[in-house]
């Protein structure tokens, strides 16, 4: 399999239910922090580390995704949008997306993150992950895990010696950065809804699952007071003038 990693998948077709009523009429992922769109802020960390191909998902309002975004040219990269009508979950996202992530196709790794996640990772650093993963006889996956956040003490998985495993300890939060191998979803059928979390635990359960532990800043923005948190925090560091978001409530 070939093994360049230059396509990443960004996920931006939840409803984002705990952000109402901002995303009534604005998807998630457009909502902004620190001056832009939070997906902005990951476009800009995957074209720097030399990304060349981002396929984006969507379902509700993804027009405005679309129109809003482009094609990518001001950011110097290409985007692709996988539309889903209906959020087919992030399993099912990526199965729809298949003809996108490979190359004519032939099977791929590519990186997945969430739509709204701010981080500082270096994307970059998933290379040598990936071609190690390409190489393998048995689709894997290589999570990024960050120290547990208040709002999920007990994490989700155990890291040690870069192995994913279900049980025991350290346990860290799944940072929703990943890498995936696009053969562990041929045989979903597009227009499925399916979620990913059965596949984390088979092939974590197999052994077949990597990871390391990012400590950098990261928020996982789910509610309105996450949102205006990381705003302030973004402008602060900028040295913005500090407000109110666009369309955030006053």
């Amino acid at each position: 399999m070939a093994h360049t990693l230059n396509t990443a998948m960004i996920f931006a077709a939840g409803r984002g239910d705990r952000m109402r009523p901002l995303t009534d009429t604005c998807p998630k992922p457009l909502l902004e922090a620190g001056g832009k769109p939070l997906i902005v802020w990951q476009i800009e960390r995957l074209t720097s580390a030399g990304f060349d191909t981002i396929v984006i998902n969507h379902a509700w309002l993804g027009a405005q995704i679309e129109s809003t975004l482009g094609d990518g040219s001001r950011w110097g990269v290409r985007l692709v949008y996988s539309a889903e009508g209906e959020a087919l979950e992030t399993a099912g996202g990526i199965a729809q997306a298949l003809p996108l992530l490979e190359d004519a196709g032939e099977p791929r790794v590519f990186v997945g993150v969430a739509g709204d996640v701010y981080c500082d990772f270096d994307y970059a650093r998933l290379r040598e992950h990936a071609a190690r993963m390409a190489s393998a006889d048995e689709p894997g996956m290589h999570l990024v895990m960050v120290p547990n956040p208040a709002f999920h003490p007990a994490g989700d998985f155990v890291l040690a010696d870069g192995t994913v495993s279900l049980d025991g300890a350290p346990r860290y939060t799944f940072g929703s950065i990943a890498l995936y191998d696009t053969r562990m979803f041929r045989d979903l059928p597009r227009g499925t809804r399916r979620a990913l979390t059965p596949y984390y635990r088979e092939a974590i359960g197999a052994g077949r699952v990597s990871g390391e532990l990012y400590e950098g800043p990261w928020e996982n923005v789910g509610t309105p007071a996450q949102l205006k948190a990381l705003d302030e925090s973004l402008r602060s560091r900028a040295g913005l003038p500090r407000g109110f978001p666009p369309g955030f409530p006053h």
